[in-house]
């Protein structure tokens, strides 16, 4: 079903009937009867069409914005489906949980990255895969007492991949129903919808169940021990039951902890905040004594504090007690009274009955009636395991309030008891995204661990399976172009929490520009270009590597080739590009070293340097190059005069964008492939914010999707381009671009545009030049002054040079015969040559026109 289509039925639905929300339409009972007896082949049909993790993510972030709006349609649209009573901002408490940045988080701590379902190297220097894969389908049994619940466990059986069937009560609102078709449709793949089924009716209907859970793989149920109970018997064999059941918590204070007037104020807090309906709320207060007078000293002092406390609101999760509950809460006080005639018990209550804390000498945990009642006992720390282990299977969280070394001894203690969750006292609701539900994590419970072996020959340049197999699919960009100067206009009002990681650009283009990212960001990138590099014949462990990038004044080359080594297990030496070529290139001899990574003028500078001592030395095989091009003639140099075998690109990015595209070992000169899992690439009319025709040069403007910091749109990178059509021999099925030079390198000089690659690849193919190239221009009075500045080591003779330009360029001999431009060619000593005093880059084109 499409976007447009998807939202019809959501907006046109009307029919009251219509409480069930599958794939996409609200359907009445007549209808999902139907479709349930038709679910396994549905799970099916869905589970064929790949998900990627960004559409879930995309979705859900574009969501939470409007969940947090409450002037957004969509929070209009949901409000009037919250339960009776509950508070609209419930719907930015569950807007704030479903951001990229919490999901990413929980992404990260739960399934190790944030694109889990990918098939890369478990580790880089062996050719086995491994992933984590959907169950298929969950089943999901939602609580009547929690309106978020629901559409968290749907989100997360999709963060999972998995297909998602979701039983809400015949008392429930359509709330989940309606958040789940407002996702949906933030998706325009539709992949969202055929991955979601929300049904609504009483447990009474057992043949229903039956149908929701016989195909399911995993049935997460929210409920105590009697709904557990009733869909058990459902689960068939093999399939993973996950309980997600009622539990009970306490807390737990040390002597010096309670006599702080604090720490009871904490406390109240705790056993207030949601009427103790939360599994993590307070039912008993544990003190570290065996004297009974403090526990009842106590008891009297914390129903002071409660007593002080505003009454219950009806916005709690279940309103106030029923019927029911309101006899346990009489039963329990009655008979708590009854024993204080035995010297056991002791009671404080209010006199309207909204709080009661009940002291009792007997150590054992007792559940409480909840509703604020709170039952106070004696549990020195030495019987702390033989009291609570027996109720083990039933502990959550445990509030401690003590010194730091009592914390530090106490936790591991309760945990040791079976407590799977510690807080200090006053936190014990709180929460962080990724957190651990009930000892364990819910991703990981919807997902199995998958793995491949693959043949080390056939396989030994592929990190990521999934290349091979399909192509990725990231939701499109959409909004106005932006460049360099815009974006830098952005930077401040990245999130402090964002801002972990700081970059400057090398200046090469313009003024250095400042480009901030979070360390997850950063590590997400830095894995993907280890992938790159892997795809262009680096072998991490058999290669030796000299880190030759620059190092300093923030730059980032020399920072993140230093990360991507470390990720990818290779041996490195981190030299660095230093003044010093004879103390390098002894380093190099020293130390063995094979492969080179760094900027092309730097390396060449560095060859030809000391290029006896390194031809005599003779080990080098690999040059793995970035932020330049070495020209083919001066890679025809390296094969030949160095003995060297590889000369790759070592990636194609940028400061700000991180790694964009990555060379396979069918790939040469300017021709990447794109680091799809991370971005989307356009190529744009050089004037105009329109796609040009299919293989035609224009702008490259990229979008990157996989980072939670600084956010670039669609991003105008400032580089030449065009998409190479069809599938690389490879066999990736990563799109293909070829670089065609930087628009800076585009010249307006005397009325023409003059392109300096064109420069560079005449003095290659048709002169002989084997070294660097610069171009300058001049203004003067009569015409402007074109000077193109070549390497001496390089150039067999400059008016050689001068004739292959004009003969060869015809707007350039036009402008020269015009009389419009004059045209020089000298040759220079290559360190004269102007560059970059941050990453060392040749400045291709310096205008010194005024």
């Amino acid at each position: 079903m499409t976007v447009t289509e998807t939202k019809a039925a959501y907006e046109q639905h009307g029919d009251g009937a219509a409480h069930h929300y599958w794939q996409g339409a609200f359907i009445g009972d007549e209808e999902a009867g139907r479709r349930l007896a038709g679910l396994p082949a549905a799970v099916e049909a869905a589970l064929a069409e790949g998900l990627e993790t960004e559409t879930v993510l995309a979705a859900c972030d574009a969501l939470a914005g409007a969940l947090c709006d409450p002037d957004h349609p969509v929070h209009a649209r949901l409000a009037p489906h919250l339960p009776e009573g509950e508070d609209p901002a419930v719907l930015a408490e569950l807007g704030g949980l479903l951001g990229r940045r919490e999901l990413t988080r929980k992404l990260r701590r739960e399934l190790g990255g944030a694109a889990p379902g990918r098939l890369n190297r478990a580790d880089p220097r062996e050719t086995v895969y491994e992933a984590w894969a959907p169950v298929g389908l969950v089943a999901h049994i939602a609580p009547g007492n929690a309106s978020t619940v629901a559409p968290l466990s749907i989100v997360e059986g999709l963060l999972s991949g998995n297909v998602n069937v979701l039983k809400t009560s015949s008392a429930d609102t359509l709330l989940t129903q309606h958040l789940m078709a407002e996702l949906a449709a933030l998706d325009p793949s539709g992949a969202l919808a055929a991955r979601i089924v929300v049904l609504r009716f009483p447990s009474s209907r057992q043949e229903w169940l039956r149908l929701m859970c016989a195909p399911a793989d995993a049935v997460a149920v929210w409920g105590g021990e009697g709904a557990v109970e009733g869909v058990a018997a459902h689960v068939p064999a093999g399939c993973r039951l996950v309980e997600w059941g009622h539990r009970i918590s306490f807390a737990y204070l040390t002597g010096d902890a309670w006599s702080d007037a604090g720490t009871l104020d904490a406390l109240a807090d705790d056993v207030c905040l949601h009427e103790q309906q939360a599994c993590s709320s307070p039912q008993v207060v544990y003190l570290d004594t065996e004297d009974e007078g403090e526990v009842f000293a106590f008891a009297e002092r914390f129903a002071a504090v409660l007593a002080t406390r505003p009454p219950a609101v009806a916005a709690a999760p279940a309103g106030g007690p029923d019927p029911a509950e309101e006899a346990e809460l009489t039963t329990t006080e009655l008979v708590a009274r009854l024993e204080e005639h035995l010297g056991l018990t002791r009671v404080f209550a209010a006199p309207d009955g909204s709080w009661r804390v009940m002291a009792d000498t007997r150590s054992p945990l007792t559940a409480s009636p909840l509703h604020r009642s709170v039952w106070v006992k004696p549990l020195p720390r030495k019987r702390l395991i033989t009291t609570l282990r027996p109720m083990r299977r039933y502990l959550q969280t445990a509030g401690l309030a003590g010194s730091r070394t009592d914390i530090a001894a106490l936790s591991r203690t309760v945990l040791a008891a079976g407590v799977t969750r510690v807080t200090p006292v006053g936190a014990m609701l709180d929460s962080y995204a990724g957190e651990p539900h009930d000892g364990v994590y819910a991703l990981q419970r919807y997902s199995r661990r998958v793995a491949v072996q693959a043949d080390p020959a056939r396989f030994a340049t592929t990190a990521c399976l999934d290349d091979l197999a399909r192509p990725v699919v990231l939701p499109r960009p959409a909004g106005p172009l932006l460049g360099k100067e815009d974006v830098q206009e952005l930077a401040p009002q990245v999130a402090r929490a964002d801002a972990e990681l700081y970059f400057r650009s090398g200046g090469s283009t313009g003024a250095p520009a400042l480009s901030i990212f979070s360390y997850d960001d950063y590590d997400t990138q830095m894995h993907a270009a280890a992938r790159g590099l892997l795809a262009a014949g680096y072998d991490p462990v058999g290669d030796r590597t000299a880190n030759l990038f620059y190092c300093g004044a923030m730059y980032g080359s020399f920072i993140s080739f230093f990360s991507v080594l470390e990720r990818l297990g290779g041996v490195q030496l981190p030299l660095s590009a230093g003044p010093d070529h004879r103390a390098t290139a002894q380093s190099l001899i020293d130390l063995g070293a094979d492969t080179l990574f760094g900027m092309p003028s730097y390396l060449w500078q560095l060859l030809q340097a000391e290029g006896a001592a390194l031809r005599a030395y003779g080990g080098l095989r690999k040059v793995f190059y970035g932020g330049e091009h070495f020209t083919e003639e001066q890679q025809r140099t390296l094969k030949e005069t160095f003995g060297i075998e590889t000369v790759r690109s070592i990636t194609y990015g940028s400061t700000d964008l991180g790694p964009l595209g990555y060379q396979c070992t069918e790939s040469s000169g300017g021709v990447h492939h794109l680091h799809a899992d991370l971005h989307t690439m356009e190529v744009v009319d050089l004037a105009e914010d329109r796609p040009v025709a299919p293989g035609e040069t224009g702008r490259l403007v990229f979008a990157t999707h996989a980072r939670r910091g600084q956010h670039l749109g669609r991003y105008v990178i400032g580089d030449l381009g065009r998409e190479i059509p069809g599938r690389c021999p490879c066999g990736r099925h990563a799109p293909r671009f070829e670089l065609r030079g930087r628009t800076g390198d585009v010249m307006r000089v005397a009325t023409y545009f003059l392109n300096h690659r064109r420069f560079l690849d005449l003095a290659g193919e048709q002169g002989g030049h084997r070294g660097e190239l610069q171009i300058r221009l001049d203004g003067a009075d009569a015409r402007e002054l074109l000077t193109v500045r070549v390497e001496r080591a390089g150039t067999t003779d400059p008016e050689r040079l001068r004739e292959v330009f004009l003969a060869g360029y015809p707007e350039l001999r036009s402008a020269v015969t015009e009389r419009l431009l004059d045209l020089v060619v000298e040759a220079v000593d290559g360190a004269s040559l102007d560059r970059s005093p941050t990453s060392g880059k040749l400045l291709a084109v310096v205008d010194a026109r005024r």
